[in-house]
């Protein structure tokens, strides 16, 4: 019974924790460029669930993996709540398999392999009560990207502070 998979889409949904970001993956848009954004759902067991409505979870080491024609969350952690896993062994670690259509499995393969793509979790969310995992196929930035990127982030921020000054 403790061995037993439930998938989140079966999950009956609180009405707080219906919809909102559980957790976002930052280190991800600061060290890729995200060329595609995927959607996919989780098979997840009945405390990590409980946990992810706490927020109990880092996807900042996180990656997917694909094995042959399914696709695995790697390196994420959902920290499992005292009181919601004292009946079960918890794995924090734990290899969790994505939900995605055979045709989108099939496009990540082909990107995978060629040089230079990578899947990297960007962020978790709820959407109709199901957790989600947004999933980006991404190039990975060289030390002078991540500089331009962030010359244009402060030259924006710069545009804006002017821009509202003169309109006062």
């Amino acid at each position: 019974m403790a061995d037993r998979v439930t998938l989140a889409t079966e999950t009956m949904p609180d009405k707080d924790s219906n919809t909102g970001t559980i957790a976002q993956n930052r280190r991800a848009r600061h060290d890729y460029f995200i060329d595609e954004r995927y959607e996919a759902g989780l098979a997840l067991k009945g405390w990590e669930v409980k946990a992810l409505r706490a927020g109990r979870l880092q996807l900042n080491e996180g990656y997917v993996l694909m094995k042959g024609d399914e696709a695995w969350l790697l390196g994420s952690h959902i920290s499992p709540l005292n009181s919601a896993s004292t009946h079960v062994i918890a794995d924090p670690t734990r290899t969790r398999k994505l939900l995605l259509k055979r045709r989108e499995i099939d496009h990540l393969v082909g990107a995978v392999e060629r040089k230079g793509y990578a899947l990297v979790p960007l962020s978790m969310y709820w959407k109709d009560g199901r957790a989600k995992l947004e999933i980006g196929l991404a190039r990975g930035k060289k030390q002078h990207d991540k500089r331009e990127t962030e010359k244009n982030r402060d030259w924006a921020r710069d545009k804006a502070r002017v821009l509202r000054a003169r309109n006062r």
